[in-house]
């Protein structure tokens, strides 16, 4: 490899961002933040304690309850969030170099996520403001109205994959609403999100309404779900992870709203347009480096199409180009860190035991350092294969033929994941009927991964628990209180108005 870029103007060292200052942690501790091209340390993090943790609460906590911000007209939250998305497009090609430096995307993939994180600033900008609450009315007797008010301090925990668009999808309607946040930032990527403090500054954010906490998930991550005065936390990351929050959280009785993993099937039925899917299909696996939750990472084909979709797929996956993160040319990037390579590369090895390989398998050429995958995919895999039930999170696919109907939804259910799946028939009975049974909180028809901010975000079984997005962001970031107002006779019940001089009221 002769290609090793670096953006210019990194930082000498990232910090917390607490109270409207960048600080290091209580006790000086650090942790290496690794490039994922060459595996070295480019810089070295602040790393996050309960002590953090407790210095962010009480500031997020004392902006909640003395600050300007919960109280502020929503018009008047809304102009700040807009001006955020201004400044994150405004720098769209410097936030997208250092995501693509620091997490191993291709940078054209990087500045779409960018682009991306802007629009859900506008989004929930525009939502506060059209934001209408029910209201019931009984003619004469009563009125019912609904009061929606912030929370408090939102822990925020976010994913290394898309890290900073991801962090944009949960702080836009975290803030929008009224609350203030304290944002646990995954450890293998912390550069980008160190940007958020500098863009808020600018766009006029309150102090103490946004902190940050680098750190470990066991260190800082635990902290937050624990701390007492953070009374929602809203996860993004892997299904195991889901779980000791949830245990962790439940003394505290916690809003928990958690988008964990998925094995998100792609079912081609021998109806469909063929070209579109198989492009569809490859795009929807190998994308973001295949480091997606909602990625279609097991692909199922109906018979009739079955051997002339593998060629096809295996045809293109082996031009699939992998490059350097910084090239605009690059498809497939660098995995974000030696410890998930690691994983990635074991199932790679899994997989030659439990399908034909037809294309990818190891490193690519040309590449013998750095967190490189080819992309790859296998072939007639069975449906009790670990490479078809469990979560790879990389460019690595299983692809299993199926005769009928009955049998496609029984492979598309088989797993305990449930988060996406896409379904590629023109049969617009079966489509529907299909999405209907089929057990995924999200489902595309003939169409790839193409999000809509107004619908909501989430899956079933071990893919997560509650959902995001539109409306649902704001239900989930709120507390809504009903009102009711007599406006006729009370209706009271008359008790103890029984006569006392009566010895027998009865």
């Amino acid at each position: 490899m002769t290609d090793v870029y670096t953006p210019a103007d990194l930082p000498t060292k990232i910090q917390h961002y607490i109270d409207g200052e960048f600080v290091d942690s209580v006790d000086g501790d650090t942790f290496e933040v690794l490039n994922p091209v060459t595996n070295e340390t480019y810089v070295h993090a602040a790393a996050g304690k309960k002590a953090d943790i407790d210095r962010a609460v009480a500031a997020a906590r004392r902006a909640f309850t003395e600050g300007p911000w919960p109280r502020m007209l929503p018009r008047e939250r809304s102009r700040v969030l807009h001006r955020i998305a201004d400044i994150v497009e405004s720098r769209d090609a410097r936030l997208a170099e250092l995501e693509s430096f620091d997490s191993g995307l291709p940078i054209t993939q990087a500045l779409g996520q960018a682009r991306r994180a802007a629009e859900n600033f506008r989004f929930f900008a525009d939502l506060i403001v059209a934001q209408a609450d029910d209201a019931f009315k009984v003619p004469g007797k009563q009125m019912n109205y609904v009061n929606r008010k912030p929370i408090g301090v939102a822990g925020l925990i976010t994913p290394w994959n898309t890290p900073f668009m991801l962090e944009s999808w949960k702080l836009g309607p975290a803030l929008a609403t009224g609350n203030t946040v304290v944002l646990k930032p995954a450890e293998f990527t912390p550069l980008s999100a160190s940007l958020w403090a500098g863009i808020f500054e600018e766009a006029g954010l309150p102090q103490g309404v946004f902190n940050l906490v680098n750190g470990l998930g066991e260190d800082a991550g635990d902290a937050l779900v624990k701390h007492p005065d953070v009374p929602l936390i809203s996860f993004t990351g892997e299904s195991r992870t889901g779980q000791i929050i949830f245990g962790n959280a439940a003394p505290f009785l916690k809003g928990l709203s958690m988008e964990l993993g998925g094995k998100s099937p792609a079912v081609v039925f021998d109806d469909a347009d063929l070209d579109t899917a198989v492009d569809a299909c490859v795009f929807g696996v190998f994308s973001l480096n295949g480091e997606r939750c909602t990625a279609g990472s097991r692909i199922l084909v109906q018979r009739g199409v079955y051997d002339e979709f593998v060629e096809r797929f295996a045809a293109i996956a082996q031009r699939v180009k992998v490059g350097h993160p910084h090239d605009p040319t690059t498809e497939v990037g660098a995995l974000v860190h030696p410890e998930h390579y690691e994983k990635v590369m074991s199932y790679v090895e899994i997989g030659k035991t439990e399908g034909r390989l037809i294309a990818g398998g190891g490193r690519p050429e040309g590449f013998p350092t750095g967190n490189y995958v080819a992309p790859t995919a296998f072939a007639d895999v069975a449906p009790d294969a670990r490479i078809f039930q469990e979560e790879i999170f990389g460019p690595v696919v299983a692809i299993t033929p199926f005769d009928t109907e009955e049998e496609a939804l029984a492979l598309a259910n088989n797993t305990r994941y449930g988060l996406a799946a896409y379904i590629w028939t023109n049969d617009l009975k079966r489509a529907h009927n299909f999405a209907g049974a089929v057990e995924a909180g999200m489902v595309w028809l003939n169409s790839n991964n193409v999000r809509d901010l107004r619908t909501p975000f989430g899956g079933v079984k071990a893919s997560g628990l509650g959902h995001e997005g539109g409306y649902r962001s704001i239900d989930f970031y709120t507390d809504q209180q009903s009102v009711h107002i007599t406006l006729g006779a009370p209706h009271n019940p008359a008790f103890g108005k029984q006569d006392l001089d009566d010895p027998d009221p009865r």
